[in-house]
């Protein structure tokens, strides 16, 4: 960081810290801190599986409304979010946590608790986020100071899996005046996510005629075509840096062991850190899908076997200077109120795709401690997991400004 630019953000924040209604409002989140938990809690038991985040988002919408937010909305694609207007004269920045979570329709959700802490299924990813976002906007209540920018705090769906930032995308594509981004989202109070993993997904479906193992054998097999490329795949060579990485994830095909396969099936995750290597290794992966088809038909003589492309994820890689005045904001706020920030590597979030816009995003980790996301046993320890909040709420008023207080951090973009 620049010694100028560092010496802004630390005058912004003793400023801020030095200020009486906002040391009264960190007091009061740290009192608050049952009443965040007891949100997390009873938003984790509604259940919200990828695409089916309606029922919980319907809840996130009337928990917004009673907190007084203007303009409160659901969009066409399921996002749930209200304005907090400033003065006018500030950025607009919206921050939001994401309501799916990756766990199937019929998943058992109820919180159970030992010895402190909580269990089940989205009890931390990203369900602690979105008890952190309400909890900011009671703060914001409770300081009732006037902001200069304005705030929109929202929800967003389609964060996880093949869910493709569906939700973001959206709200972005949707509104072009928007300066800043913040997610709440990940592990470590301390952490700052501001560079983006890009991904691609594909669904490979290998089809022939299919046919019995003795009876017909001679003609060409769908999974063996898969096979074939699956065993290519395997051999890609990739980049360290920057970091590019390749997987099969599911296969599936095949009626029985005595017969030659009619249809089999792959998903296929493709990652980078860099624009031009994903496209790269993508080109090289449907190269191998067509001459796996092609080794396939001519081992047999045929020209049965086709096979079916679907690309159902397209995550942009992004990045920005960790010298950019959000990442700054959020550095000073942990230094305040957690410790020593930590800027972690590139990692696939919410903030890739208007990051890749290059709108300045960043997601920043959660209050209290966690473990076993994405599994059944997924557990939160909330232990001072207010640290959190404060540094959220800390993070957000550097970057939109008090009047008479400060000035905002983040800067209007011109669109």
């Amino acid at each position: 960081m620049t010694d100028q630019t560092t010496e802004s953000i630390k005058s912004t924040y003793q400023k801020l810290m030095d200020n009486q209604f906002i040391q009264e409002t960190l007091a009061f989140i740290e009192s608050d801190h049952q009443h965040t938990v007891d949100e997390q809690v009873a938003l984790t038991e509604i259940s919200a599986p990828p695409f089916k985040e309606e029922t919980r988002a319907n809840n996130f919408k009337d928990r917004l409304e009673s907190l007084g937010l203007s303009d409160v909305r659901m969009d066409q694609e399921g996002n749930v979010y209200g304005m907090k207007y400033g003065t006018g004269k500030g950025p607009k920045i919206f921050i939001s946590a994401h309501l799916d979570t990756v766990f199937p329709e019929g998943t058992e959700v109820t919180v159970t608790e030992k010895d402190g802490i909580l269990y089940a299924p989205g009890i931390s990813d990203d369900t602690r986020g979105l008890a952190e976002l309400l909890a900011v906007i009671r703060a914001v209540n409770h300081a009732n100071l006037p902001t200069v920018g304005d705030i929109i705090f929202g929800g967003t769906v389609g964060e996880e899996g093949a869910g493709d930032l569906r939700g973001v995308k959206a709200f972005f594509n949707e509104h072009k005046d928007i300066d800043g981004f913040i997610s709440i989202d990940g592990p470590g109070a301390n952490s700052i996510v501001y560079l983006g993993t890009g991904s691609y997904r594909y669904t490979v479906t290998s089809k022939g005629d299919g046919g019995h193992s003795f009876g017909d054998f001679g003609i060409p097999s769908a999974t063996h075509a898969l096979g074939r490329a699956i065993a290519t795949i395997s051999d890609l060579q990739t980049k360290a840096d920057p970091k590019t990485t390749f997987t099969v994830g599911e296969v599936w095909g095949g009626t029985s062991v005595n017969a030659i396969a009619q249809e089999a099936g792959m998903t296929v995750d493709l990652r980078s850190n860099d624009q031009e290597e994903l496209d790269k290794m993508e080109e090289q992966f449907l190269q191998m899908i067509d001459k796996a088809v092609e080794a396939e038909n001519v081992r047999w003589d045929s020209n049965k076997i086709k096979a079916e492309l679907n690309k159902f994820g397209n995550r942009p890689p992004a990045s920005q200077s960790k010298d950019a005045p959000i990442v700054q904001a959020a550095y000073g706020a942990i230094e305040e109120i957690v410790g020593q920030p930590s800027l972690t590597g590139a990692v696939s979030t919410d903030a890739n795709y208007p990051m890749s816009l290059g709108i300045p995003s960043i997601t920043i980790g959660l209050g209290g401690k966690a473990g076993s996301a994405h599994t059944l046993q997924e557990w939160y320890d909330p232990t001072s997991a207010y640290v959190g909040v404060q540094k959220d709420f800390l993070t957000l008023v550097g970057l939109v400004g008090v009047e008479g207080i400060t000035e905002p951090l983040l800067g209007k973009r011109r669109t």
